[in-house]
Protein backbone atom coordinates (compact mmCIF):
# COMPACT_ATOMS: atom_id res chain seq x y z
CA UNK A 1 0.00 0.00 0.00
CA UNK A 2 1.10 3.49 -0.87
CA UNK A 3 1.46 6.56 1.48
CA UNK A 4 -0.88 9.04 2.00
CA UNK A 5 -0.04 12.44 1.63
CA UNK A 6 -0.73 16.08 1.11
CA UNK A 7 -1.59 17.02 -2.33
CA UNK A 8 1.21 18.74 -3.86
CA UNK A 9 3.89 18.27 -0.98
CA UNK A 10 6.92 18.85 -2.54
CA UNK A 11 8.57 15.32 -1.74
CA UNK A 12 6.30 13.75 -3.98
CA UNK A 13 7.69 14.04 -7.07
CA UNK A 14 11.20 13.77 -5.28
CA UNK A 15 9.77 10.03 -4.97
CA UNK A 16 8.09 9.17 -7.35
CA UNK A 17 11.29 10.11 -9.63
CA UNK A 18 12.77 7.17 -7.23
CA UNK A 19 9.68 4.50 -8.28
CA UNK A 20 8.15 5.14 -4.90
CA UNK A 21 4.66 5.01 -4.95
CA UNK A 22 3.26 8.06 -3.10
CA UNK A 23 -0.70 8.95 -3.53
CA UNK A 24 -2.21 11.98 -2.96
CA UNK A 25 -4.67 12.89 -0.90
CA UNK A 26 -7.78 12.83 -3.85
CA UNK A 27 -6.83 9.13 -5.00
CA UNK A 28 -6.71 7.82 -1.41
CA UNK A 29 -10.36 9.08 -0.67
CA UNK A 30 -11.91 6.68 -3.19
CA UNK A 31 -10.07 3.48 -1.49
CA UNK A 32 -12.24 2.03 1.04
CA UNK A 33 -9.74 1.39 3.71
CA UNK A 34 -8.58 2.17 6.84
CA UNK A 35 -5.27 3.61 6.59
CA UNK A 36 -2.90 4.40 9.79
CA UNK A 37 -2.64 7.75 11.10
CA UNK A 38 0.65 8.66 11.61
CA UNK A 39 1.78 12.57 12.48
CA UNK A 40 5.58 14.04 12.23
CA UNK A 41 6.40 16.67 14.24
CA UNK A 42 9.31 18.01 12.68
CA UNK A 43 11.58 19.79 14.80
CA UNK A 44 14.59 20.29 11.48
CA UNK A 45 15.36 23.14 10.00
CA UNK A 46 15.47 22.85 6.54
CA UNK A 47 11.97 20.59 6.63
CA UNK A 48 11.27 19.62 3.40
CA UNK A 49 14.70 17.68 3.64
CA UNK A 50 13.49 15.56 6.46
CA UNK A 51 10.12 15.41 4.95
CA UNK A 52 11.29 13.74 2.00
CA UNK A 53 13.93 11.24 4.24
CA UNK A 54 10.96 10.05 6.88
CA UNK A 55 8.63 9.57 3.64
CA UNK A 56 11.43 7.35 1.84
CA UNK A 57 11.52 5.69 4.42
CA UNK A 58 8.18 4.61 5.47
CA UNK A 59 7.46 3.97 1.73
CA UNK A 60 8.36 0.69 1.93
CA UNK A 61 5.23 -0.56 4.46
CA UNK A 62 2.59 -3.02 2.78
CA UNK A 63 0.06 -0.65 4.94
CA UNK A 64 -1.21 2.70 3.50
CA UNK A 65 -0.08 5.17 5.71
CA UNK A 66 -2.24 8.92 6.32
CA UNK A 67 0.74 11.42 6.52
CA UNK A 68 0.11 14.81 8.84
CA UNK A 69 2.98 16.92 10.04
CA UNK A 70 2.97 19.33 12.94
CA UNK A 71 4.73 22.07 13.66
CA UNK A 72 5.75 24.04 16.82
CA UNK A 73 3.97 27.00 17.38
CA UNK A 74 6.67 28.50 19.53
CA UNK A 75 9.58 28.38 17.25
CA UNK A 76 9.66 30.74 13.99
CA UNK A 77 11.52 28.38 11.36
CA UNK A 78 13.69 30.62 9.35
CA UNK A 79 14.90 27.92 6.81
CA UNK A 80 11.21 26.72 5.46
CA UNK A 81 9.34 28.96 3.93
CA UNK A 82 6.29 30.03 5.46
CA UNK A 83 3.94 29.16 2.54
CA UNK A 84 4.98 25.84 2.81
CA UNK A 85 4.55 25.31 6.97
CA UNK A 86 0.93 27.16 5.78
CA UNK A 87 -0.28 24.44 3.65
CA UNK A 88 0.83 21.39 4.65
CA UNK A 89 1.84 21.53 8.23
CA UNK A 90 -0.48 21.46 11.61
CA UNK A 91 -0.32 23.24 14.73
CA UNK A 92 -0.82 21.33 18.01
CA UNK A 93 -4.19 22.91 18.83
CA UNK A 94 -5.53 21.80 15.64
CA UNK A 95 -5.02 18.37 16.39
CA UNK A 96 -4.56 18.01 20.30
CA UNK A 97 -8.23 16.45 20.32
CA UNK A 98 -7.33 13.69 17.63
CA UNK A 99 -5.57 10.23 18.48
CA UNK A 100 -3.11 9.23 15.86
CA UNK A 101 -1.82 5.12 15.28
CA UNK A 102 1.50 6.42 15.50
CA UNK A 103 3.53 9.00 16.01
CA UNK A 104 7.29 10.28 15.07
CA UNK A 105 9.60 13.15 16.36
CA UNK A 106 12.70 14.37 14.69
CA UNK A 107 15.93 15.18 15.84
CA UNK A 108 16.72 19.42 15.89
CA UNK A 109 19.85 21.08 15.78
CA UNK A 110 19.95 22.31 19.50
CA UNK A 111 21.42 19.78 21.66
CA UNK A 112 24.18 22.65 22.47
CA UNK A 113 21.17 23.44 24.87
CA UNK A 114 20.15 22.37 28.18
CA UNK A 115 16.75 20.88 27.29
CA UNK A 116 15.03 23.69 29.85
CA UNK A 117 16.89 25.98 27.76
CA UNK A 118 15.36 25.16 24.28
CA UNK A 119 12.63 27.90 23.04
CA UNK A 120 10.01 25.17 22.21
CA UNK A 121 10.17 23.38 25.62
CA UNK A 122 7.19 23.90 27.24
CA UNK A 123 5.63 22.85 24.07
CA UNK A 124 7.03 19.88 23.27
CA UNK A 125 6.78 18.41 26.97
CA UNK A 126 2.84 19.35 26.38
CA UNK A 127 3.19 17.11 22.90
CA UNK A 128 5.13 14.15 24.78
CA UNK A 129 2.72 14.04 27.89
CA UNK A 130 -0.48 14.30 25.03
CA UNK A 131 1.19 11.81 23.10
CA UNK A 132 1.06 9.09 25.98
CA UNK A 133 -2.74 8.92 26.06
CA UNK A 134 -3.20 10.13 22.24
CA UNK A 135 -0.91 7.54 20.08
CA UNK A 136 -0.16 3.95 19.84
CA UNK A 137 3.61 4.18 19.80
CA UNK A 138 5.90 7.19 19.33
CA UNK A 139 8.98 6.63 17.35
CA UNK A 140 11.90 10.08 18.44
CA UNK A 141 14.68 10.02 16.63
CA UNK A 142 18.50 11.55 17.70
CA UNK A 143 17.62 14.50 19.99
CA UNK A 144 14.07 14.25 20.31
CA UNK A 145 15.32 9.99 21.51
CA UNK A 146 17.44 12.38 24.53
CA UNK A 147 14.65 15.01 24.95
CA UNK A 148 11.89 12.25 25.66
CA UNK A 149 14.41 9.68 27.83
CA UNK A 150 14.89 13.35 29.80
CA UNK A 151 11.37 14.15 29.96
CA UNK A 152 9.71 10.81 30.69
CA UNK A 153 12.37 8.68 32.35
CA UNK A 154 15.05 11.51 33.81
CA UNK A 155 17.60 9.89 31.92
CA UNK A 156 20.43 12.85 31.24
CA UNK A 157 22.23 13.39 28.12
CA UNK A 158 25.88 14.47 28.18
CA UNK A 159 28.73 16.08 25.75
CA UNK A 160 30.99 14.33 23.63
CA UNK A 161 34.78 14.79 23.41
CA UNK A 162 33.84 15.34 19.70
CA UNK A 163 31.50 14.87 17.15
CA UNK A 164 29.87 11.20 16.94
CA UNK A 165 29.69 11.84 12.91
CA UNK A 166 29.89 9.38 10.94
CA UNK A 167 28.46 5.23 9.43
CA UNK A 168 28.97 2.87 12.79
CA UNK A 169 28.61 -0.72 13.42
CA UNK A 170 26.11 -1.49 15.60
CA UNK A 171 24.12 -5.12 17.19
CA UNK A 172 21.32 -6.64 18.49
CA UNK A 173 20.98 -7.11 22.53
CA UNK A 174 17.77 -9.37 22.29
CA UNK A 175 16.96 -10.74 19.33
CA UNK A 176 13.33 -11.64 20.15
CA UNK A 177 12.13 -8.06 20.05
CA UNK A 178 9.55 -7.58 17.39
CA UNK A 179 11.44 -4.21 16.45
CA UNK A 180 14.65 -5.85 15.14
CA UNK A 181 12.94 -9.09 13.81
CA UNK A 182 14.86 -9.52 10.55
CA UNK A 183 18.17 -8.09 11.70
CA UNK A 184 21.47 -8.78 10.61
CA UNK A 185 24.01 -9.86 13.64
CA UNK A 186 25.79 -6.39 12.48
CA UNK A 187 24.41 -3.77 10.61
CA UNK A 188 25.25 -0.09 10.07
CA UNK A 189 23.78 3.27 10.67
CA UNK A 190 24.92 6.84 10.45
CA UNK A 191 25.08 9.03 13.45
CA UNK A 192 25.36 12.90 13.54
CA UNK A 193 25.36 14.42 17.29
CA UNK A 194 27.45 16.47 20.10
CA UNK A 195 25.69 14.60 22.78
CA UNK A 196 25.52 11.06 23.95
CA UNK A 197 23.87 8.83 26.74
CA UNK A 198 24.75 6.31 29.43
CA UNK A 199 23.87 2.93 28.89
CA UNK A 200 23.82 2.81 33.02
CA UNK A 201 21.72 5.63 33.11
CA UNK A 202 19.20 3.59 30.69
CA UNK A 203 19.41 0.48 32.48
CA UNK A 204 19.19 2.37 36.18
CA UNK A 205 15.41 2.23 34.95
CA UNK A 206 12.77 -0.79 35.50
CA UNK A 207 10.79 0.26 31.91
CA UNK A 208 13.44 0.87 29.71
CA UNK A 209 15.51 -2.14 27.66
CA UNK A 210 18.16 -1.10 25.45
CA UNK A 211 17.38 -3.21 22.16
CA UNK A 212 20.49 -1.76 20.23
CA UNK A 213 23.64 -0.20 20.93
CA UNK A 214 27.19 0.18 18.95
CA UNK A 215 30.87 -0.03 20.24
CA UNK A 216 31.62 3.43 18.93
CA UNK A 217 28.20 5.14 18.51
CA UNK A 218 27.09 3.64 22.17
CA UNK A 219 23.49 2.98 23.09
CA UNK A 220 21.38 3.42 19.59
CA UNK A 221 17.68 2.10 20.12
CA UNK A 222 15.74 1.92 23.42
CA UNK A 223 12.16 0.91 24.00
CA UNK A 224 9.62 1.31 27.12
CA UNK A 225 8.98 -2.48 28.18
CA UNK A 226 5.23 -1.33 26.31
CA UNK A 227 7.14 -0.73 23.30
CA UNK A 228 4.53 2.47 22.62
CA UNK A 229 7.91 5.16 22.94
CA UNK A 230 10.62 4.01 20.94
CA UNK A 231 13.99 5.98 21.21
CA UNK A 232 16.23 5.98 18.55
CA UNK A 233 19.52 7.63 18.86
CA UNK A 234 20.64 7.45 14.90
CA UNK A 235 19.54 8.76 11.81
CA UNK A 236 19.02 5.43 9.43
CA UNK A 237 16.69 7.64 7.36
CA UNK A 238 19.96 9.86 6.26
CA UNK A 239 20.27 9.53 2.02
CA UNK A 240 23.62 8.97 0.82
CA UNK A 241 24.68 12.60 0.87
CA UNK A 242 23.13 13.88 3.85
CA UNK A 243 26.28 13.60 6.11
CA UNK A 244 28.79 14.82 3.12
CA UNK A 245 26.76 18.23 3.43
CA UNK A 246 26.87 18.23 6.67
CA UNK A 247 30.92 17.75 6.62
CA UNK A 248 30.89 20.55 4.03
CA UNK A 249 28.60 22.76 5.96
CA UNK A 250 30.51 22.86 8.99
CA UNK A 251 34.43 22.96 6.91
CA UNK A 252 32.82 26.13 5.30
CA UNK A 253 31.72 27.39 8.55
CA UNK A 254 35.51 27.11 10.19
CA UNK A 255 33.95 24.78 12.75
CA UNK A 256 36.14 22.06 14.16
CA UNK A 257 34.97 18.83 11.93
CA UNK A 258 36.65 15.67 11.23
CA UNK A 259 35.89 13.25 8.46
CA UNK A 260 32.59 11.28 8.71
CA UNK A 261 34.17 7.68 10.05
CA UNK A 262 33.40 4.98 7.31
CA UNK A 263 31.81 7.10 5.05
CA UNK A 264 33.95 7.73 2.06
CA UNK A 265 35.94 4.95 0.65
CA UNK A 266 38.94 5.44 1.37
CA UNK A 267 38.13 7.84 3.97
CA UNK A 268 38.47 10.77 0.89
CA UNK A 269 35.72 13.45 0.48
CA UNK A 270 36.74 13.64 -2.98
CA UNK A 271 35.02 10.17 -3.34
CA UNK A 272 31.22 9.62 -3.65
CA UNK A 273 29.83 7.91 -0.65
CA UNK A 274 28.22 4.58 -1.00
CA UNK A 275 24.90 3.59 1.38
CA UNK A 276 25.47 0.81 3.73
CA UNK A 277 22.41 1.32 5.84
CA UNK A 278 19.14 1.39 3.51
CA UNK A 279 18.09 -1.82 4.16
CA UNK A 280 18.41 -1.79 8.18
CA UNK A 281 16.54 1.64 8.01
CA UNK A 282 13.53 0.13 5.69
CA UNK A 283 13.57 -2.81 8.16
CA UNK A 284 13.42 -0.54 11.12
CA UNK A 285 10.11 1.30 9.99
CA UNK A 286 8.98 -1.42 8.78
CA UNK A 287 8.96 -3.43 11.86
CA UNK A 288 7.82 -0.50 13.85
CA UNK A 289 4.23 0.32 11.55
CA UNK A 290 3.98 -3.14 11.98
CA UNK A 291 4.38 -4.59 15.26
CA UNK A 292 4.18 -1.73 17.33
CA UNK A 293 1.20 0.36 14.91
CA UNK A 294 -0.55 -1.47 13.01
CA UNK A 295 -0.54 -5.23 15.51
CA UNK A 296 -1.26 -2.86 18.47
CA UNK A 297 -3.34 -0.05 17.13
CA UNK A 298 -7.38 -0.62 17.92
CA UNK A 299 -9.26 -0.27 14.65
CA UNK A 300 -11.56 2.64 16.64
CA UNK A 301 -8.93 5.71 17.09
CA UNK A 302 -10.81 6.87 19.98
CA UNK A 303 -10.13 3.56 21.74
CA UNK A 304 -6.41 4.06 22.16
CA UNK A 305 -5.82 4.98 25.87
Amino acid sequence: MPLNVPDNLPAIDILKEENIFVMDETRATQQDIRPLKLIILNLMPIKIITETHLLRTLANSPLQIEISFLNIESHVSKNTPREHLETFYLSFKDIKDQKFDGMIITGAPVEHLNFEDVDYWDELKEIMDWSLHHVTSTLYICWAAQAGLYYHYQVPKYPTDKKVFGIFNHTVNNATVPLVRGFDDEFQVPHSRHTTINREDVLGVDDLEIISESDEAGVYIVSSKDGRQIFVTGHSEYEALTLKGEYERDLAKGLPIEVPKNYFPNDDPSQMPKITWRSHASLLFSNWLNYYVYQQTPFKLEDIK
